[in-house]
């Protein structure tokens, strides 16, 4: 275990519980603060967003904004264009038009990748899908299908979507367990609850870890998860990060391994919505533990490393976006444990997203507002 949350605050029957699974667990965690001078400011560069789900940066400064109705936006100088012909999406619950990623060489082949929630395939309902496309003026062409979880499910939760790039150029995408927790994330040979890695065009990697398991979903790289909603890859390492929002607490963020289980829901520090225990485990062997989690959960949706000069003491943090506290929360890790924990842009609304755009400045994409810049004051 490398650093947990103490506090909760859930009612008496909620900390009984929580108490019960926080044993033997590190006692070393920092408290949330709210500074009262700040060093920053912020202003919104995208405005009038409803859910601004996925960011990606082009190369001539411009932003292209995933919205979840399945609206695809592309911003250029102070214009919002939608981009036509977007993938067919299957808006329900938490499902839509999700994260955007671009190629690492987008500069030479221009490949845009985009998660969603899609209809296609067997069963009502829908699934994640994983595609990549590309820009023909302001229209998305040459759309291939690289990955479509099945079944379909009229479940419209825990759809994932995440998805980042490793330094070899391989893909890494979340799905989430679409609601399904005692079935899906532990067994392999379906789709829900995983972190997957594939090819850029959507080939199974040789190496994956379950490529000659009988029945096995090849492009499984890690299992166990809940519902994925950040990723990124550390600036020093390479090794791909992500959090997953927990049930009522335990939210987790976890360095991801190949072929590792992480344990959902056989352990975790989360309870029922109800009150009600889900397992009185905590850890069990064979099973990852968080390299972080929150109790009371803050709802995490989206994740960047600061690398940027702009932000001298920000560098080498971690940013993480809080959907229910309506922040953006700075964690300072050192030893492989979370220090230090401060509130920014307290009260700006439920945080969808950050990037840090090639330009050094960090991106909030804020539900109901748009997409704010955090400018460093001088």
């Amino acid at each position: 275990m490398k650093a947990v949350s103490t506090i909760c605050l859930l009612g008496f029957s909620a900390l009984i519980a929580c108490a019960q699974h926080q044993k033997g667990a590190k006692t070393n965690t920092p408290e949330l603060v709210t500074p009262e001078k700040v060093n920053y400011t912020s202003e919104v560069v995208v405005p009038d967003l409803s859910i601004p789900w996925g960011m990606a940066f082009l190369p001539d400064g411009s932003i292209l904004v995933s919205e979840k109705t399945g609206e695809l936006i592309h911003f250029r100088n102070g214009v919002k264009t939608n981009i036509s012909d977007p993938p067919e999406v299957y808006v329900r619950g938490q499902g839509g038009l999700m994260d955007l990623e671009l190629h690492p060489d987008y500069e030479n082949n221009g490949w845009i990748y985009l998660s969603y929630s899609s209809q296609e395939g067997e069963g009502s309902g829908g699934n994640t899908a994983i595609i990549r496309a590309r820009l023909e003026g302001d229209r998305l062409a040459d759309q291939e299908l690289l990955y479509k979880a099945v079944p379909n499910t009229t479940r419209g939760a825990h759809f994932g979507s995440r998805m980042e790039f490793d330094e070899q150029g391989m893909l890494y995408f979340s799905i989430g367990d679409r609601y399904n927790r005692d079935v899906n994330p532990q067994d392999i040979t379906r789709d829900g609850g995983k972190i997957y890695r594939i090819h850029d065009d959507g080939t199974i990697p040789d190496d994956n870890p379950f490529v000659n398991e009988p029945n096995a979903k090849k492009a499984i790289f890690s299992y166990g998860h809940r519902n994925p909603q950040g990723m990124a890859r550390h600036p020093d390492t390479g090794q791909i990060w992500v959090h997953e929002h927990g049930p009522r607490g335990g939210d987790e963020i976890n360095v991801i391994a190949e072929g590792k289980n992480y344990g959902w829901p056989r352990i975790t520090y989360g309870i029922n919505y109800s009150g009600t225990s889900i397992t009185e485990h905590t850890a069990k062997p064979g099973m990852e533990q968080p390299f972080y989690y929150w109790v009371p959960s803050i709802a995490p949706s989206g994740m960047t490393f600061v690398t940027s000069d702009l932000y001298p003491d920000w560098k080498g943090n971690l940013l993480v976006g809080s959907l229910v506290f309506q922040y953006l929360e700075r964690c300072v890790i050192e030893n492989d444990q979370v220090v230090y924990r401060e509130k920014l842009l307290p009260d700006i609304g439920r945080v969808r997203n950050v990037r840090q755009g090639p330009d050094g400045y960090i991106y909030v994409a804020v539900e109901g507002k748009g997409i704010v810049k955090i400018i460093p004051k001088s």
